[in-house]
C-alpha cells in the first residue's frame, strides 16, 4: 500500500486518519502559541435507554425565551465568584443567579464516592461516603471576567440525551480556548468552545466520577489559576484565584487517580501542589527550602539518608538531587488538623483548606509528572535535566536520575509499572527501571527536541511493549523493546537483578533491603556494609546503555506535533496550534492481558488525609 500523509504502514497493520479537528481560524501573522496543545480523553458509557433529562439542562444548554415564558421566570445575571470560589461555599456565598428558577439549582446525586482501596491519600477502611459534590457557578450567566466567551453547538441537549452505548470525548486547548468535541462521529463540530482572558496550560479529566450526567475537568492557566467544569451542565468553580495559593504558571495537572476529589498541579517555580476541589483556598505562604528535611509522615533515619554528591550544595542548604522540600499548611493532618475536604460540619472540617500540600521539587520548572499504576509514585521531570521518583504516600524523594543532555520534555509510565520512559533535548526517548535504579535503553530515531510520548495500553503485556513519540522533527514514531533483549551492560553485571514481583518500596530497594522468601520479614541491610546506594544517579556514557531502533518513523508536514495519545480504535496526534489527529488503528491480534494492569490489596495503603 502506498504510504501518503494520511496513512502509514505499521508491523501489525495500516493507520490512516479518519478525522481531524481544527481550532477557530487564528488571525493572519499571529505570534505562535507559547503554551502547546494537551489531549485528554474520556469514554463514557450513556445507558441504553433514554433517560429523563437533568432538571434545566436544556436551558442551560441551548434553551430559548420561550422555556422561561412557560415558566413564568425571567433568569437574572450572576454575581463575580468571590474571593474563595472552590465547591465549598456555602448556599449564601454562592454566585450563581437565582436559586428558584430551575436553570440554577444544582441537581443533586445520589452516586457515593466510589471506594478507594488503591487510590493515593485515601480513607481508612470503612470511612464514610460521602456525595460527589458539584461545581456551582454557571458558566453561561456568570460576569467573571475570567471567562470571556461559552459557545455551544445547536441543540447539545438532545444530542447528549440520544447518546447510547459508550461515547469517547476528546478535550484539547489552543490559544485561550478549550475544545470539546466527540470522536469517531460524521459531524466535525466542535460540542462546546470556552473562552478565557489567561492561556490554558494543561488540563485532565477524572475518570473515577465521569457519567452521562457529568464530568470532572481540572484547567491549569499561565497565570497559575485553576478552573473546575463540569463540561455537560457548564458550571465551574475556581481554585487558586489570581494566584492566591501560587502565582507561578501551571505546566501540568493530574487528578489523583480512583480519587473523586484530589490532584496535584505542577509549576513553573519547580513546585507540585496537592489539592482538593472540594476545599476553599486558604492563606498560605510556601516555606523556604533548608537542607535535608524529615519526611511528614515518618522520620528519615540515617540509612535513608544518601551520601553527599559532588558538587552538591553546602551545609546547611537544600539539595533538590537528595530531596524534595515539603510545607506542611496548619490543616495538613500531620499538624493535628482535619483531613476533611469538605461538606462536614465539624471544626476540622471546616479548618481545613488548599493546597493539602505542598512540594518544592526543583530549583527550576517541573514540566510535567505521572503517576505510578499502583498509585503509589510519581514521576516528575525539569527543566534540570532530572527525573525524580517520588513516594507520593511519603512525600519523599526516592531516586533522581540526570538527563543525557539538556532539559526533560515529556514523560510515561508503562501500565505494569515496570518502566519510564523520557524525552527531552537530547533527541533520545530514555527507558528507565526504577526498581533496578538504572537507564536500560535510549532509543535514536529523531533529530529534533522530543515534545510527546504515551505507551499504547494494548500492545504491553508485559514482556513486549509498544510506546510512541513526536517531536519538533515532525516525526511521529513507534518503538518496540522487550525487557528480556535488552541485555546488562557489562559494567552493571556486578549489581543484582531484582524481582518485580516483591512488594518491597521503592525506598527499601533503595536502601538494599530484602523479604524472605515467605515475604513475611524484612531484612535491613547492615549499615556497615556496602552502604545506602545514592538517590542521585549521573546519566551513564553512551556505550553502557543498550540501543533501540525505530519500528516506525512517519514525518508528518505542517505545523510541529506536541502530543501524542493511544486509545483502543485510535491513535492521537496534536499540534502546536490545536491540530488534532485522529488514525485509525488496525485491529490487534490479540487483546492486552488484564492481569499485568490489575493489584493485589496488598499493594493498597491508606492515608488519613481525606475524609
Amino acid at each position: 500500500m502506498m504510504e501518503n500523509e494520511l496513512t502509514f504502514v505499521a508491523p501489525e497493520g495500516v493507520y490512516s486518519v479518519t478525522e481531524d479537528h481544527k481550532p477557530i481560524p487564528v488571525i493572519h501573522n499571529a505570534p505562535v502559541p507559547t503554551y502547546p496543545t494537551r489531549l485528554s480523553t474520556i469514554t463514557v458509557r450513556f445507558p441504553a435507554t433514554k433517560q429523563p433529562a437533568m432538571p434545566g439542562l436544556g436551558q442551560l444548554l441551548g434553551g430559548g425565551k420561550d422555556f422561561w415564558k412557560e415558566k413564568g421566570l425571567a433568569p437574572t445575571s450572576a454575581k463575580e465568584d468571590g474571593v474563595s470560589v472552590s465547591s465549598g461555599e456555602t448556599p449564601e456565598e454562592a454566585t450563581s443567579p437565582d436559586v428558584g428558577s430551575p436553570q440554577d439549582v444544582t441537581p443533586s446525586t445520589s452516586i457515593g464516592v466510589p471506594d478507594q482501596n488503591h487510590g493515593l491519600f485515601s480513607p481508612p477502611a470503612g470511612g464514610k461516603r460521602r456525595a460527589l459534590s458539584r461545581p456551582k457557578h454557571n458558566m453561561r450567566t456568570t460576569s467573571s471576567t475570567f471567562i470571556t466567551r461559552v459557545q455551544c453547538i445547536e441543540g447539545l441537549a438532545k444530542t447528549l440525551q440520544a447518546k447510547q452505548g459508550e461515547v469517547t470525548y476528546l478535550f484539547y486547548n489552543s490559544a485561550k480556548n478549550i475544545y470539546w468535541v466527540e470522536a469517531g462521529v460524521k459531524a466535525k463540530e466542535t460540542l462546546a468552545r470556552v473562552a478565557f482572558a489567561a492561556h490554558p496550560t494543561c488540563h485532565d479529566v477524572n475518570h473515577s466520577t465521569a457519567s452521562h450526567e457529568h464530568m470532572d475537568l481540572i484547567i491549569g492557566f499561565q497565570t497559575g489559576d485553576l478552573i473546575w467544569l463540569d463540561p455537560i451542565t457548564l458550571r465551574y468553580g475556581r481554585l487558586n484565584k489570581q494566584g492566591r495559593i501560587s502565582n507561578s504558571p501551571c505546566t501540568a495537572v493530574r487528578w489523583v487517580p480512583s480519587s473523586p476529589n484530589l490532584f496535584l498541579v505542577s509549576h513553573a517555580d519547580g513546585t507540585i501542589i496537592v489539592y482538593d476541589k472540594d476545599r476553599d483556598d486558604g492563606v498560605f505562604t510556601a516555606q523556604a527550602p533548608t537542607a535535608s528535611q524529615p519526611s511528614p509522615s515518618r522520620p528519615l533515619s540515617n540509612d535513608l539518608i544518601p551520601p553527599s554528591t559532588e558538587g552538591s550544595p553546602s551545609a546547611g542548604e537544600w539539595n533538590p538531587l537528595d530531596s524534595i522540600f515539603v510545607t506542611m499548611p496548619p490543616w495538613h493532618p500531620v499538624n493535628g488538623a482535619g483531613a476533611s475536604g469538605g461538606g462536614g460540619r465539624g471544626d476540622k472540617d471546616k479548618a481545613a483548606k488548599n493546597p493539602v500540600s505542598h512540594w518544592k521539587v526543583s530549583k527550576r520548572s517541573v514540566v510535567d509528572f505521572v503517576f505510578s499504576p499502583d498509585v503509589k509514585y510519581v514521576a516528575a521531570i525539569s527543566e534540570d535535566g532530572c527525573l525524580r521518583v517520588i513516594d507520593a504516600l511519603a512525600e519523599q524523594l526516592v531516586d533522581c536520575y540526570a538527563a543525557y543532555f539538556g532539559s526533560l520534555t515529556c514523560v510515561a509510565w508503562s501500565p505494569d509499572g515496570r518502566f519510564i520512559i523520557t524525552g527531552g533535548q537530547d533527541d533520545m526517548v530514555n527507558i528507565f527501571s526504577p526498581w533496578e535504579q538504572r537507564v536500560i535503553a535510549r532509543c535514536q530515531g529523531h533529530s529534533s527536541f522530543l515534545s510527546g510520548l504515551a505507551f499504547d495500553d494494548l500492545r504491553c503485556d508485559g514482556r513486549a511493549y509498544r510506546f510512541g513519540s513526536v517531536g519538533e522533527d515532525n516525526k511521529l514514531i513507534l518503538w518496540d523493546f522487550s525487557s528480556g533483549i535488552l541485555h546488562r551492560p557489562k559494567l552493571h553485571s556486578h549489581h543484582h537483578r531484582l524481582s518485580m514481583a516483591s512488594t518491597l518500596s521503592l525506598a527499601a530497594r533503595r536502601r538494599g533491603d530484602t523479604l524472605t522468601a515467605d515475604r513475611s520479614t524484612l531484612h535491613l541491610q547492615p549499615l556497615g556494609a556496602e552502604g545506602p546506594l545514592p538517590r542521585y544517579h549521573p546519566a551513564p556514557s553512551r556505550n553502557e546503555v543498550a540501543i533501540v531502533q525505530p519500528v516506525l518513523v512517519k514525518q508528518l508536514e505542517n505545523d510541529i506535533l506536541t502530543a501524542i495519545t493511544f486509545l483502543p480504535r485510535w491513535l492521537l496526534t496534536g499540534t502546536r496550534v490545536g491540530h488534532v489527529k485522529l488514525w485509525i488503528r488496525p485491529l490487534p491480534a490479540t487483546s492486552r492481558k488484564n492481569g499485568h494492569a490489575s493489584r493485589t490489596a496488598t499493594d493498597a495503603q491508606d492515608i488519613d488525609w481525606v475524609s
